[in-house]
């Protein structure tokens, strides 16, 4: 029987302990840094040495560095650039570990909350303290707009309080659940056409193997656009911080 939760499972490549903690060097740790390695080899390669007319790989280069700068420009205004470096490194991480997981073999870290949350987490955290650098205590006006009529204000304020909290929640199971619910269904088509596909049933077998081509398809496009929403999510979050309401 097919296991479709099975390929999520973290494994020990290199058992590693320190002071009690399990620190192990697993499959998740493996794609990370592959991920890393990949990203820095395709700019290496894309830009150096630059060519005044580009190829194809300096104009995919191109073309993702403006597009961030685009999203950025426009969610946060000119203020935002200055923060590029990080929000364009975090989209790249994200989608390349989404990419990689399409691979076969391969392994979807963004496939689990603790990288997601983490993710999220230092984006909050690192939005909350520039709101507070920017504006100092007058950054909790984002809990409560200029003009709230008083009577709302105690119905308001921890409404938006714990939607604030939340951020780090949404933005990680949003990630994390896109991606562990693509890749299981595949390999749940994936196992229902190995099992019939020496039975009767091979023309289902058949047809769950035109659906599986239907979901790969759908999946890449699934691991751009989370890649995406990610990164403008935290753009407009940077916003907040940066001009508040």
């Amino acid at each position: 029987m097919v296991d479709p939760l099975h390929q999520f499972k973290i494994i020990p490549l290199i058992r590693l302990e320190l002071a009690g903690w399990d620190i192990s060097f697993t499959n998740s740790s493996l794609f990370m840094v592959l991920a890393t390695f990949a990203i820095i080899t395709f700019f290496y390669c894309s830009v150096n040495p630059r060519r005044l007319v580009p190829n194809r790989l300096q104009i995919i280069a191109e073309s993702l560095y403006g597009f961030i700068s685009d999203m950025i420009r426009e969610n946060t205004g000119k203020a935002g650039l200055s923060y590029f470096p990080y929000i364009f490194s975090l989209f790249l991480f994200i989608l390349m570990g989404n990419m990689l997981g399409m691979l076969p073999y391969g392994f979807t870290f963004t496939s689990h909350i603790i990288v997601t949350f983490t993710l999220a987490v230092m984006v909050v955290s690192a939005i909350t303290i520039l709101g507070f650098v920017y504006h100092g205590f007058h950054f909790l006006r984002l809990f409560c707009p200029p003009n709230t009529p008083i009577f709302i204000i105690p119905l308001l304020v921890p409404i938006e309080i714990m939607s604030y909290l939340t951020r780090s929640v949404s933005l990680s199971i949003r990630l994390f659940a896109n991606m562990i619910a693509g890749h299981a269904m595949l390999k749940l088509f994936g196992g229902f056409a190995l099992a019939l596909a020496g039975t009767v049933f091979f023309p289902v077998a058949l047809a769950s193997i035109a659906i599986n081509v239907a979901i790969t398809g759908f999946e890449f496009l699934i691991a751009l656009l989370q890649a995406y929403i990610f990164t403008i999510l935290t753009c407009i979050y940077l916003n907040d911080a940066l001009n508040l309401h």
